[in-house]
């Protein structure tokens, strides 16, 4: 346990001195990294994104779903904690489409303790934080995709909270070239948030030396409000050559968050017979991530199409992350 919290006392300074901004966010669960495939890619997706995984991304990419579209993702984050996401598109027609998507960061208990027993109270608390959104998306022509993503996000630790509506929206235009598609999103915007609770109240003694002492008045610590994630990216992806037989993509995005310094995010994918993908990627100017690797398979089941999933990502101090998605089209 003291290694571990030395090794993230490590990373946290390296990384502030690097940013001043690092560190001025919350609901910082919402920029992990959501479907095998995007983060194989290493994230350049938001070109890409063309199933019901696009609502974490860009949700102008559900406008070219066929029909329906599933999506399931496991991540089993460091230490204890995981983060389960779902999402769901229908295709309208001509209408659009609609999506909904969930996300869920949650942790194992872990023991209360204080400065009187250090060895635990007898109780335990948790951590939880959770993502909801509904999404509406539309192609105004045969080559523009528009999108937008409503979403309630919600911080829960122990008995203290914090919630609040964020907005995403999101564009995508193909060329005629190799199917050349220029991606655009802004996520997570929205107003700050601020954690609220039981345990924030206390009595305060406002004259400890009056005689007779003074009834103790009900009071409460304030927390200062922090603002969400903002983040904007923009990209491109393209078929270098595409068979019935053999494909190859490879994508390219730049990232802006608004706690942190700009990103480059690369990303290429080769596809055998459409069931077998291979693929990999780099991030360039993270603290800690850099590459990323992944395989897919696709397999049919009568008109509709199962997907699964896997991608490697590589941290060079913390432990390397594995993530599976489970995904079906019909």
């Amino acid at each position: 346990m003291k290694k571990t919290l030395a090794l993230i006392l490590v990373v946290a300074s390296l990384a502030s001195s690097q940013n001043a901004n690092l560190g001025t966010v919350g609901a910082k669960f919402l920029q992990i990294g959501v479907g095998s495939r995007a983060v194989a890619l290493g994230g350049a997706y938001v070109a890409v994104a063309n199933d019901a995984s696009a609502l974490f991304w860009n949700p102008a990419g559900i406008a070219s779903v066929g029909n329906q579209s599933m999506h399931f993702t496991h991540v089993a984050w460091w230490s204890t904690i995981r983060l389960n996401a779902a999402a769901y598109a229908l295709r309208l027609g001509t209408q659009g489409a609609l999506g909904a998507s969930v996300t869920v960061l949650s942790m194992d208990p872990m023991p209360v303790t204080t400065e009187l027993t250090p060895e635990g109270t007898g109780e335990t608390f948790t951590s939880t934080d959770l993502m909801i959104g509904l999404s509406y998306a539309r192609a105004l022509t045969d080559k523009f995709n528009v999108g937008l993503t409503v979403k309630y996000v919600q911080e829960n630790i122990w008995n203290e909270s914090a919630s609040g509506v964020a907005f995403d929206v999101g564009t995508q235009y193909t060329l005629w070239f190799n199917d050349f598609t220029i991606g655009m999103s802004l996520t997570n915007f929205g107003g700050d948030l601020k954690m609220d609770g039981r345990d924030l109240e206390f009595k305060y003694n406002r004259d400890p030396t009056a005689i007779p002492k003074e009834r103790l008045a009900p009071a409460k610590l304030e927390p200062s409000d922090y603002p969400l994630p903002l983040h904007f990216q923009v990209g491109a992806a393209m078929n270098l050559y595409k068979s019935e037989n053999f494909g190859w993509k490879i994508a390219a995005d730049v990232t802006h968050p608004n706690d942190n310094y700009e990103r480059v995010n690369v990303g290429t994918e080769v596809g055998v017979f459409e069931r077998l993908f291979l693929r990999a990627g780099y991030r360039y100017n993270y603290d800690d991530e850099d590459l990323t690797l992944g395989i897919g398979v696709a397999l049919p089941i009568g008109d509709s199409k199962a997907l699964f999933d896997y991608a490697y990502s590589r941290y060079n101090l913390l432990p390397s992350i594995h993530r599976f998605s489970v995904g079906f089209d019909f």
